[in-house]
């Protein structure tokens, strides 16, 4: 059974074909196809060929066919015609973007994350480091002994399904960042209204960048509470800005390098366990016990 994800290109069930040129692949071809995959129709089919009449026949051509024409579903860059800076990934990106596939915000997210990246190595603005298993060297690695023709196609399948697993992983990035806008906004403005230094999180967020995006430099709290998997609570000093590791306010000398019963003696809350010694992050057992620790020593409430 068909499994359709988003624009119908057909009407008569089968599944999409696309076209590349056959032989080596490489990372835009194989992340263009991951696209159509993803957004698309996740049963496309590749066909691998320069056979012009093939492609003609094909639904979608990409990486090969001398066009770019998004209307006509032809994505070539390598024409003379062409002067942009996008490679077929890149192409196929906007594409999705401006037939409302994906919204301007997400289709950001994948360029910034390995689509501009991949476009750069294939159009020669970038090349990838030997030492850095990128996506573009990963793909690479995939392809190596694949020399007959049935072998690059598995191959070059190989490399789709990497590439649908890396889109879906950044596709479930993007979904917690914008769950975790609204709880990290939601937690500061609850911590502004009831005067406290502490912003409550509920699970724990890449809570950070979002912080700060909405202000955090100049907003009255000091630290973020929060569980952790294994069911204890951290307590995180938060930084002046974004990227600096020190504190607006740091935790109390007395606790700095102290775990167990010794940490228990100096906050006075049974179930301390650990305070790293420049004093950024402290550990309780329970929200309550980290909650009374930080008001003993006078943390809890915002500083005027």
């Amino acid at each position: 059974m068909r499994h359709r994800i988003g624009l119908q290109l057909r009407t008569d069930g089968l599944a999409l074909t696309v076209g590349t040129h056959s032989g080596t692949f490489h990372a835009d071809d194989v992340l263009a196809f991951a696209l159509l995959r993803v957004f698309v129709d996740a049963d496309a089919v590749p066909v691998r060929t320069r056979d012009k009449d093939k492609l003609d026949a094909c639904d979608v051509v990409i990486d090969v066919g001398g066009e770019y024409e998004p209307d006509k579903l032809r994505f070539d860059h390598h024409q003379g015609s062409y002067t942009g800076p996008r490679s077929s990934a890149g192409m196929i990106l906007d594409w999705l973007e401006s037939s409302g596939q994906l919204t301007q915000d997400f289709a950001f997210h994948l360029r910034h994350r390995v689509v501009e990246y991949v476009d750069a190595v294939d159009c020669g603005r970038e090349a990838p480091k030997v030492d850095v298993p990128c996506f573009a060297r990963i793909v690479e690695a995939i392809g190596q002994g694949a020399e007959s023709p049935d072998a690059q196609q598995a191959a070059f399948l190989k490399s789709s399904d990497v590439a649908v697993a890396l889109i879906d992983g950044l596709r479930t990035g993007y979904d917690r960042i914008l769950e975790a806008r609204l709880a990290v906004r939601s937690a500061m403005d609850d911590a502004r209204a009831a005067q406290r230094s502490v912003v409550y999180l509920d699970r724990y967020f890449p809570w950070k960048p979002i912080y700060f995006e909405y202000g955090g430099e100049t907003h009255p709290t000091d630290y973020v509470l929060f569980p952790s998997e294994d069911d204890t609570w951290k307590v995180v000093c938060i930084p002046p800005t974004l990227g600096q590791f020190e504190q607006k306010r740091s935790l109390p000398v007395s606790w700095g390098g102290k775990m167990g019963d010794e940490l228990d003696a100096e906050t006075g809350v049974t179930g301390s366990i650990f305070c790293h010694k420049n004093r950024f992050i402290a550990v309780f057992r329970t929200r309550d016990g980290a909650i009374e620790a930080l008001k003993r020593f006078g943390l809890f409430d915002a500083q005027p």
